[in-house]
């Protein structure tokens, strides 16, 4: 099976304070369906509090990450057996979160 990263960037939910609740408890439920179905295997969102850092190989720490590079907003992984399902997981997402969601699709890891 394919694994699909399911994505938003955070500046694509535009909510009302009335509204997070409800898109909270809905987009979790969507989550506990996944794992229900046994296609779940991690979702979180990045926390945009802390500061992106860049690691080199000889474990140097520097504040300058890759140009253009942007990760933010909510990320869930599901492994699924086809394209189209991950369509409809993102489509369900999608709807709970009222934004719509990217699908990006992992290469094939024999080691996973």
């Amino acid at each position: 099976m394919t694994k699909y990263l399911i994505s938003f960037p955070s500046e694509a939910m535009v909510l009302t304070e009335a509204e997070f609740p409800t898109v909270v408890a809905e987009s979790h439920a969507v989550i506990e369906a996944a794992k229900a179905a046994g296609v779940y295997v991690f979702g979180a969102g990045i926390n945009e509090q802390v500061d992106p850092v860049l690691v080199s190989g000889d474990g140097a720490v520097s504040p300058e990450i890759y140009p253009g590079s942007r990760l933010v907003g909510g990320y869930t992984i599901l492994e699924l057996p086809r394209r189209a399902d991950a369509v409809e997981w993102a489509s369900r997402m999608a709807a709970a979160c009222r934004c719509a969601q990217e699908l990006r699709e992992f290469m094939y890891d024999p080691a996973t």
